[in-house]
């Protein structure tokens, strides 16, 4: 029997810092870790969206996650983004994660073959990767990215696997987060897979988000959840809607070259984007910075 991981509490998907050469940054990523820990956050995604985890080789990838699994405490969540279009290679990047000290593995749906990723093709894929799994599996979908949006109906049947105890959700689709948390068991946990509806999520029994705002925006977040928790809807509904724009701006409006750039602004690293990704013009750089100092993250 696993032992059962709470999901409770901020993520960051955090960004794969690069050096000039393109190569990715080892030191810089422990730092950028250290900083973190210095904040409430309850862990880290790594190599998930905003990692870059679609540009990088294998072997960056198994790197990535050693320099991570050496800088991430034992108090706090280390969860690899290990999904790949085949099961095969989703279920051996797995196994090397939790190899390296992963405590979970967040899996994207397959979608390159889209109409045949199918409700059958889907729970078959997920069964054999938390079946042969050592670590827990937590789903994640991303219509936005993969053009799929894993239904209701799927993730509640993949539910019932022992081996899979969440779902980060990132369609937004506040009705399906209620119908999750209603019907997918008492011990699977959902996770709000966008800053911009933490609070919403909250409110239907999310415990908790994987959000690229948590990059920079941590301790806003954690009181955010803090005060759902203490029953203070008033203060969280005012830091849900004061963080709107600045969510909106590190991922719909300039993406992960946004989300690096307001990184370098608040005193990490966040570097150069890989290509076909390009870096935010000044303009872009001024308008991001004036966003985030409206919301006070930057004083």
């Amino acid at each position: 029997m696993m032992k059962k991981i709470s999901l409770k509490g901020c993520f960051p998907p955090i960004p794969t810092p690069f050096d000039d050469q393109g190569r990715v940054d080892h030191d810089r990523l422990a730092l950028n870790l250290e900083k973190w820990q210095e904040t409430p956050l309850a862990g880290f995604a790594v190599l998930g969206s905003n990692g870059e985890a679609v540009f990088l080789k294998e072997e960056e990838k198994i790197e990535t996650w050693k320099t991570s699994g050496a800088a991430i405490k034992k108090d706090r969540l280390f969860v690899a983004g290990t999904g790949c279009e085949s099961s095969m290679e989703t279920m051996e990047l797995t196994e090397k994660a939790a190899g390296l000290g992963a405590n979970a593995a967040m899996v994207v749906t397959p979608h390159y073959y889209k109409s045949r990723m199918d409700h059958r093709a889907l729970v078959t894929h997920y069964t054999m990767v938390a079946d042969r799994s050592p670590i827990p599996i937590i789903l994640y979908n991303v219509p936005v990215f993969t053009g799929i949006d894993l239904s209701a109906e799927t993730i509640i049947e993949l539910a019932q696997h022992p081996n899979i105890i969440g779902v980060k959700e990132s369609s937004g689709n506040l009705t399906k987060i209620g119908q999750l948390v209603q019907s997918a068991g008492d011990s699977f946990q959902v996770l709000a897979g966008s800053g911009s509806f933490l609070l919403p999520a909250l409110s239907v029994g999310a415990v908790g988000g994987v959000m690229a705002l948590a990059c920079v925006a941590p301790h806003h977040l954690s009181e955010l959840t803090q005060s759902f928790d203490r029953g203070d809807l008033k203060k969280a509904r005012e830091i849900q809607l004061g963080l709107i724009a600045t969510n909106a701006a590190v991922t719909t409006k300039f993406g992960i070259p946004g989300l690096k750039a307001a990184m370098d602004l608040i005193g990490m690293y966040g570097g150069p984007v890989r290509p076909p990704l390009i870096p935010l013009e000044q303009k872009e750089k001024d308008e991001l910075e004036s966003i985030l100092r409206a919301a006070g993250i930057l004083s």
